[in-house]
């Protein structure tokens, strides 16, 4: 009595659905820390704004928040989320930009995506690091001051494009998310978003420079965090 022959996926194929599926799960696991760190992202930056109104009001902001964000349970989750975040969107960013043998080429928003949050996580790798690095080893208050003081030293040629293109990779990353992710027929708050998104951060991020280099408001920086900078 002969068997009855039972079709079985081939090794490749199964091979091909086990690494879909773990493109599936780190793209899921990137979005749902993505939401995470855009949220502190906004709390961050909206401090940095309430500086308009002077350093003593983004002072009190800035130690109202740290009651959450600084609190022994939240914080090292946050920097856990941000490493993941980091680690994520450059393997994914990786994956998508080397074409290899594939023979298909990304559409131009979703590379452009994958280069704006490369840009976007070597800014928040040097800058959470130097913040860390502020705290434990130069035992400073990393406020206002810490953040501003390189454009008051002849590093600003550095710290001046540094700040604004983190911020505006930020923007462009979210303004591709939103235009690949939007519906097939968008209303017109859906199709405007992108834009809105993109040009956002870009303006966010030369108002920012602008205000911490004090041309928008008097910034005063004390001499202990101007030492910190080689000269």
């Amino acid at each position: 009595m002969t068997r009855p022959f039972i079709p079985t996926a081939s090794p490749s194929l199964t091979a091909a659905a086990r690494s879909a599926s773990r493109r599936r799960r780190l793209h899921r696991l990137h979005r749902l820390g993505g939401v995470v760190v855009a949220l502190f992202a906004l709390l961050h930056l909206g401090n940095h704004l309430v500086a308009l109104a002077g350093q003593p009001a983004h002072q009190r902001v800035l130690e109202a928040l740290r009651l959450v964000y600084r609190h022994p349970l939240v914080e090292p989750l946050l920097l856990l989320v941000l490493a993941c975040q980091l680690a994520s969107g450059a393997v994914g960013a990786w994956r998508l930009l080397r074409t290899g043998g594939s023979g298909r080429t990304p559409p131009p928003v979703a590379r452009l995506q994958a280069v704006s949050g490369l840009v976007l996580g070597g800014f928040v790798l040097v800058h959470v690091g130097a913040v860390l690095v502020g705290r434990a080893v130069l035992q400073l208050d990393t406020n206002f001051h810490f953040a501003a003081a390189g454009l008051h030293t002849p590093w600003a040629w550095f710290f001046a494009p540094y700040y604004g293109l983190g911020v505006a990779a930020l923007g462009v990353h979210l303004a591709c998310a939103a235009q690949r992710h939007r519906p097939p027929q968008p209303g017109p708050w859906r199709r405007a978003l992108p834009w809105l998104l993109g040009l956002g951060g870009a303006v966010l991020g030369a108002l920012l420079v602008a205000l911490m280099a004090g041309w928008l408001v008097p910034v005063v920086i004390p001499a202990t965090y101007l030492s910190a900078y080689p000269v």
